[in-house]
């Protein structure tokens, strides 16, 4: 099935879109994801992939907004439809977005996911408005099973939607809902935490900041200070995807001097993942690598990668294991059908291990 999106148009001023207002600490609202509950009336999305989800009665629906940068990108599916969401290009500061109008009598389903990633800052939520006589239902039964991702741009989704002989910079084609990590977790019927920002390394980024700094983050607006409670969500399994641009920044740019040896690159990816270990002792922890050059023929970073796993592992842990996704010879970022290739070597390993 074709994947094609509709880009939804800022509402007017003042035009009156619909007759009833749900407010953002409703209790039938169903949200997923690391989201900022400070104020349970303005709940701040920042990771890609959050979500919020429910189910309503009414012909109409529009959802309110208050965009910090005015960058964000967002998806609405009504109805089940994942073919074809209805895009909303969030403007700065606060704005109604009519998603939905003219739907039969009956219940219907929403489902909002963030397409963008922190650098394009967070999102308030505030609230949805439905048709007159309209009203919010019970939502959809939580997902039992729990996934959570540690990646770069790849597992963000940058580029995905751009075309193969494109640029694959714009905000416009970043979209997390059909990146390797969220079709996983659809494969997989599991709810998703996604812990990525395009640029981020180990050792080194792009920035400032490593995921080491950023991973225990509430909010992915860049490195701050916020504390993401870890007993509130436990996963399953946890999918690590980073080294990539530790390759391109340490090989290429020479950004580290003097360079780490070997046995330093495999130390350092060692001791974040066993971070990730002492916070999840339970979970099956998956080390992934690729799609993009670090993976090609003749690189030494899957080997690191692997290292770390077997050193890990005569430690005693057995529940941990690691996946290498091929290389293509694209250069860019991986497209959408590179992302779904490698969301399905992921999840036969995944249903394998954990028997789902």
């Amino acid at each position: 099935m074709k994947f094609k999106t509709v880009l939804v148009a800022l509402s007017l001023a003042g035009q009156a879109l619909a007759g009833v207002a749900v407010q953002p600490d409703d209790a039938q609202l169903q949200y997923t994801g690391r989201i900022d509950f400070a104020d349970r009336a303005r709940p701040m999305l920042s990771w890609p992939g959050t979500s919020i989800e429910g189910n309503f009665t009414g012909a109409s629906l529009a959802v309110k907004l208050d965009d910090q940068l005015g960058k964000n990108f967002f998806n609405v599916f009504i109805d089940g439809d994942l073919a074809k969401p209805v895009v909303i290009e969030a403007a700065q500061g606060s704005k109604t977005y009519a998603v939905a109008d003219g739907l039969e009598p009956g219940a219907h389903r929403f489902l909002i996911t963030k397409r963008t990633e922190g650098e394009e800052g967070g999102t308030v939520f505030q609230g949805l408005e439905l048709a007159d006589g309209g009203k919010l239902l019970p939502p959809p039964a939580r997902k039992l099973r729990h996934i959570e991702f540690f990646g770069d741009s790849i597992t963000t989704g940058m580029g995905n939607e751009s075309p193969d002989d494109g640029p694959d910079h714009l905000v416009k084609d970043k979209n997390n809902f059909m990146s390797y990590s969220s079709i996983t977790a659809r494969a997989l019927e599991a709810e998703a935490h996604i812990i990525s920002q395009s640029g981020i390394g180990v050792m080194i980024s792009w920035f400032p900041f490593t995921m080491p700094d950023f991973y225990d983050q509430l909010s992915a607006v860049g490195n701050n200070d916020t504390q993401w409670d870890f007993r509130s969500w436990t996963p399953d399994v946890v999918v690590i995807n980073l080294f990539q641009n530790d390759r391109w920044l340490i090989d290429r740019e020479k950004r580290l001097s003097p360079p780490p040896d070997d046995a330093q690159r495999v130390q350092a990816y060692r001791t974040f993942v066993q971070k990730i270990r002492t916070l999840y002792p339970k979970a099956y922890i998956v080390c992934a690598l690729g799609s993009m050059d670090a993976v090609q023929e003749g690189s030494k970073w899957p080997g690191y990668v692997r290292a770390a796993v077997d050193q890990i592992r005569q430690g005693g842990d057995r529940r941990i294991d690691t996946i290498v996704f091929p290389w293509t010879g694209f250069g860019g970022h991986p497209r959408v059908k590179q992302h779904q290739a490698n969301a399905a070597q992921l999840t036969t390993l995944i249903r394998q291990k954990m028997g789902w």
